[in-house]
């Protein structure tokens, strides 16, 4: 636009040349030529007037007017004119009609002329913004070449031939450096419309880069023979993508080495070197576990489903390398699978096996004051806590060896004197702790529960219902984590305390869960389209 001179004559010239050069739409380029000429008429005859300006679109003459409105009530007079006057200049005329006064043509002086051209050129840039936007929105989750044309305290902007895009510094993999002219492939992330304009969001660090990599290169996984169930990055360094094939034929890690590696060494040098661990994805979590934490042997697994933790048992010999350097093996392992995954030893697994039993030998001791040789048999019976000693069938404690009906409905009255007694005493202590009735009664809490809030200071309904679900839960300062609960379980727990406390209605909390379920399947869904 700079040095266009806005006439008559060479108006649809501009505006064609306009619409080519930002690939906007000639008619949007006409508007905002006329909007121009419009805020120079007002300028002229006043900013109060209803000042409107028109170009033909077929031979760009200009026609400026004045319209006044007629109306039943004038509340200005400028623009208004009531109904009895407007009548006495034309006898039909009805409420909502204009009256049009056709204005000579303006001279642009020096400042008009500025001042029609910034406001084309800022309708132009939004036009060209829009047009942006709407083009990219769709394409969030594609891989676009681009050229380096700024670099700007370590973020990067590509020109993309239509657009530009921003690939933020902690967006780019590590010892990676670019200049102007560098051709980058990056992953758009997003697409957001901003105070200045659309953004449009790349990455070279996000999961999905390295899929869409694959994609370009592995054949069947752009067939859809071969799908990506899950990739872990660390950028620059280490990686792990988990991979199924639909085909029994085809092994989908080999496809995805492709000859002599010839696939993914593409992928490792377009990610500057990063070490690629191609795992076969397995429905049995702890099968997929055992092949994320290659090439690390494992001996066994224990999985905790309620908390998402797994214990996972190694040889002394094979630590080091299940850990991996700085823990990067089993992060990358547990950013896979979605478990919290804790590696120990052999020994280290004995040394707490037997801790444990003898805790819980010492429980079943104090609570139902028997001997070590009765505590152990229920330990080693699979008994964990007083509460399954019981309420557990009497047959199935009399089952055990050296156990009789006598034996079994002893222990049983025991273990719920016990119980009584305990929750006596937890409950007076709930009350010492001034823990009001309402958040007692809280379906979900245990009385031991309860006492825990109180000594934390949380006595009210409330005072619950105001916690997030990580002070709750957090196994370094959670006021319950010594319960075991599930971070989802305490998230429920307080939602249903703000439904108790009139925060809000359970019609709400239903609509809200609703919602939470169907955004989270649009976004498993999304993610299936992405891999």
């Amino acid at each position: 636009m700079e040095g266009v001179a806005i006439t008559r004559t060479d108006m649809l010239a501009v505006a064609d040349a306009v619409a080519r050069e930002k690939s906007i739409d000639r008619e949007q380029v006409l508007e905002a030529m006329e909007q121009a000429i419009q805020k120079a008429g007002r300028s002229k005859y006043g900013h109060d007037h209803d000042i409107r300006a028109s170009i033909d679109r077929k031979t760009g003459e200009i026609t400026l007017a004045r319209y006044t409105e007629v109306v039943d009530e004038v509340e200005n007079e400028v623009t208004q004119l009531n109904l009895a006057d407007a009548r006495k200049f034309k006898d039909d005329v009805e409420v909502g009609e204009f009256f049009v006064d056709v204005l000579p043509p303006i001279d642009f002086g020096r400042i008009a002329a500025q001042t029609a051209k910034q406001v084309i050129v800022q309708k132009v840039r939004e036009a060209e913004r829009e047009r942006q936007y709407n083009e990219y929105k769709d394409r969030i989750g594609e891989i676009v070449n681009g050229i380096v044309k700024r670099v700007e305290f370590g973020n990067v902007t590509l020109d993309l031939g239509r657009a530009e895009g921003v690939l933020r510094r902690d967006e780019i993999i590590p010892r990676e450096h670019f200049k102007r002219g560098d051709r980058v492939r990056a992953y758009i992330f997003d697409v957001r419309r901003e105070q200045r304009g659309p953004q449009i969001f790349l990455s070279r660090t996000h999961p999905q880069f390295m899929a869409k990599l694959f994609g370009q290169e592995v054949p069947e996984i752009y067939d859809g023979v071969i799908e990506i169930k899950g990739v872990a990055r660390d950028p620059g360094s280490r990686a792990k993508i988990g991979v199924i094939s639909h085909d029994g034929s085809i092994d989908p890690v080999g496809a995805c080495v492709g000859m002599r590696g010839s696939r993914v060494q593409a992928v490792v040098t377009e990610l500057q070197g990063e070490k690629i661990d191609i795992i076969p994805w397995s429905q049995e979590d702890a099968t997929y576990t055992v092949n994320a934490l290659a090439p690390a042997e494992v001996s066994k697994i224990v999985m905790d489903e309620e908390s998402g933790k797994m214990e996972v048992v190694v040889p002394d010999d094979q630590l080091s390398l299940a850990i991996g350097r700085r823990g990067q093996n089993v992060r990358l392992a547990s950013m896979l699978t979605g478990w919290d995954i804790d590696i120990m030893t052999e020994e280290e697994e004995s040394e707490k096996r037997q801790s444990e039993f003898n805790e819980r030998s010492q429980r079943f001791m104090e609570a139902l004051d028997v001997d070590e040789v009765i505590s152990r048999l229920l330990v080693t019976e699979g008994f964990t806590t007083v509460d399954e000693v019981a309420y557990v069938p009497v047959d199935e404690l009399a089952s055990i060896e050296g156990f009789d009906d006598d034996v079994a409905n002893e222990l049983r009255n025991r273990a719920r004197s016990f119980l009584e007694a305990e929750n006596e005493r937890l409950d007076q202590r709930r009350k010492e702790l001034g823990v009001e009735d309402d958040l007692y009664e809280l379906e979900g809490l245990t009385t031991a529960m309860v006492v825990a809030l109180g000594e934390a200071g949380v006595t009210k309904l409330d005072d619950f219902a105001d916690l997030a679900a990580d002070e709750v839960t957090s196994p370094e300062d959670g006021i319950l984590k010594d319960f075991k609960m599930s971070e989802q379980a305490a998230s429920d727990l307080i939602m249903d305390a703000r439904v108790k406390a009139g925060w809000f209605t359970q019609e709400d909390l239903d609509a809200m869960r609703a919602e939470q379920e169907a955004g989270e399947g649009e976004e498993e869904a999304a993610e299936g389209d992405e891999a």
